[in-house]
């Protein structure tokens, strides 16, 4: 049974302060230890120490947006798999599209930093998804194949520790969102995907999320889809009430799961 996880990125938002009051919230708000879901908050990188010591003995976890793929170097402006688990990170982000985008990344860099997540015992949210004109150009499965590629030559072993995160690019922080339908019909792609890479087992564990202007009037038909696993959240995780309301939606689906 595949277990859901909720994770909020909170990209370039909330300073060291900020972002250590609203983990003490998330805290008081979420007491119970073990959460029946997995539950991950994603902070900048100047807050991970801080956001990690507040949520110590909770059970939210702390990820990273990024990675380098060096432990380390002369990388000016970088930060290291070793420095996250310093941090107190246990998840980080792979291949966001705004990486994608704005800093160039190719699937060629994507896969470096996967294989150095992995290496260092951090599980990685490896994000795949396609652009509005290659949705219209009906590209999306051949989009989505190629950002798969990154996990040619990823032994089985530690494929075991991956987690894959749909995210169409139309519909990141625009209010637009993949109907159910057309989400699910992308994670089984990717489902098969794996059990053609890896085996059959493998793929039915492999959780996948969708992202894409993920809200709490929309995450129970998103999680009521069976090969929706959870959410990759974006701005809904920056409000408390927002973000109560996904992961309670993630709460209730788990129960149907377990039943």
């Amino acid at each position: 049974m595949r277990k859901i996880l909720i994770a909020g990125n909170w990209k370039m938002h909330k300073t060291p302060e900020e972002a250590l009051s609203f983990a003490a919230s998330l805290k008081s708000a979420f007491p119970q230890k073990p959460l029946p879901i997995d539950l991950v908050v994603c902070p900048p990188f100047p807050a991970l120490t801080s956001v990690a010591e507040a949520l110590s003995g909770s059970a939210i976890a702390v990820g990273a947006q990024n990675l380098h793929w060096e432990t380390e170097g002369a990388f000016t402006g970088e930060v290291s798999p070793a420095m996250l688990k310093a941090a107190g990170c246990q998840y980080v982000i792979v291949g966001h599209s705004e990486r994608r985008a704005y800093f160039s990344e190719t699937n060629a860099v994507i896969r470096q930093k996967l294989k150095s997540a992995l290496q260092h015992g951090l599980f990685p949210i490896v994000c795949v998804g396609e652009r509005l004109e290659e949705r219209e150009k009906n590209r999306t499965l051949e989009v989505i194949e190629a950002h798969l590629s990154v996990f040619q030559g990823i032994e089985k072993e530690r494929a075991k520790q991956v987690i894959v995160a749909y995210e169409p690019v139309w519909a990141i922080g625009t209010g637009r969102n993949a109907t159910p339908e057309q989400a699910e019909e992308v994670h089984a792609v990717i489902r098969k995907h794996f059990q053609e890479m890896f085996d059959r087992d493998l793929a039915e564990d492999l959780r996948i999320l969708y992202g894409g202007s993920v809200r709490p009037d929309n995450i129970d038909a998103l999680l009521a889809r069976p090969d929706i696993d959870g959410a990759l959240v974006g701005g809904a995780s920056l409000q408390l009430g927002s973000f109560q309301k996904i992961v309670q939606g993630g709460l209730s689906r788990m129960k149907v799961r377990v039943s």
